[in-house]
């Protein structure tokens, strides 16, 4: 296997192919990628047993053939190149990279035990743009839990009844929620999709303006489109019951400053890292008092103006996670919906309820 292309190009089928890619497995063949060259393209294909992503790109080739190669040591040299024309040299002593006058020698595997990407089936389809797409997931896949106690937490939940798509996320401590309204949209559907798969779906070469086709089918999610493919297992239901957490009634608002608060929490969080990330909000007519304290750093203390009601409430939130529910709020002002300081609050826009955010308060300390 001879062939020639531009490092930019395989970058990027490096870079996206090895989202599926893992070190996490006994296998050892799923820690590589598969290189396929045949015609005038090489298709780079990832897989971590539970999700495959692939990417095709132009190249001109001297010699068909395929291999396998490290993922990460892959990815690491081919990112740290310059821009420029590389070759890849295949022989049965192994593979050799070079641009200009950089040389690589890496180890290879053969591809025959690699898996193939498996067919979704056609059992429902969504039809989004990719801007529309884009700011959903990213408006809630912050609250998606990190470890895999509970491994459906690790997805975003999708539910489309033919009229709204509800997008919804929780790690236990916050939970996210985007509502998309729209008829026509695709087929009813309910799955939850692991945050792996979206992450690869974002990444891949799909316009703003361009529409994302979600295919379900088979147990599995399966993207494609401009030569790149992304096939992945959902998570198996049943998603919690996520409801019953969301505050039906509430006792205080604080309407506040979107860019203002961001500011001012971001400030705080510099002593209050050293304190697990607790801030503790104040509010007292018309303003609230910031603070954190940190036996080791000191103590920070800043002034937000607001509009409040219901009266005056202490509350300690972890900071971080009061800037993560800020982020996907676009209009200039958000409003904060509590009850008691030892019961959850939601953080949402002033201009629609599109978008909300529940957070589990902290202890006061």
């Amino acid at each position: 296997m001879k062939v020639d292309c531009r490092r930019a190009d395989l970058n990027e089928a490096v870079s996206l192919a090895s989202i599926a890619a893992t070190g996490r497995t006994p296998l050892t063949i799923l820690q590589n990628l598969r290189m396929d060259a045949t015609g005038a393209h090489m298709r780079v294909l990832g897989c971590d047993g539970e999700m495959w992503v692939q990417r095709t790109i132009p190249v001109t080739i001297h010699q068909e053939g395929n291999i396998c190669l490290q993922a990460k040591l892959l990815n690491d040299i081919v990112g740290s190149l310059p821009d420029g024309d590389v070759h890849l040299d295949v022989t049965d002593k192994g593979a050799l990279l070079t641009e200009g006058n950089s040389e690589y020698r890496m180890m290879t595997l053969e591809p025959e035990d690699f898996p193939e990407p498996p067919e979704t089936g056609s059992e429902a389809t969504l039809n989004l743009p990719m801007r529309l797409f884009r700011e959903a997931v990213n408006s809630v896949v912050y609250a998606v839990a990190t470890d895999s106690h509970r491994p459906v937490l690790t997805g975003v939940l999708f539910t489309y009844d033919g009229t709204n798509l509800t997008l919804v996320a929780t790690d236990t401590h916050r939970l996210a929620h985007r509502k998309v309204a729209g008829e026509g949209l695709g087929s009813p559907v309910t799955a939850i999709v692991p945050e792996k798969a979206l992450s690869a779906i974002l990444r891949m070469p799909i316009a703003d303006d361009q529409e994302v086709k979600l295919q379900f089918g088979e147990g599995r999610l399966g993207v494609e489109v401009d030569g790149a493919k992304m096939v992945c297992q959902l998570l198996p239901d049943p998603y919690p019951n996520w409801e019953r957490v969301v505050p039906t009634e509430f006792t205080r608002t604080w309407s506040v400053e979107v860019d203002q608060m961001k500011d001012k929490v971001k400030r705080t969080l510099i002593i209050a890292r050293d304190a697990a990330f607790r801030v503790i909000f104040s509010g007292q007519a018309n303003e609230i008092l910031i603070s954190a304290k940190s036996e080791e750093r000191g103590e920070a203390k800043e002034e937000l103006p607001m509009v409040g009601t219901g009266g005056d409430i202490k509350i300690a939130f972890n900071g971080k996670y009061v800037l993560d529910a800020l982020e996907p709020i676009k209009a200039p002002g958000a409003r904060v919906e509590l009850t008691e300081s030892s019961r959850s609050a939601v953080i949402r826009s002033t201009e629609d309820d599109q978008y909300f955010c529940v957070i589990m308060p902290m202890a006061l300390g």
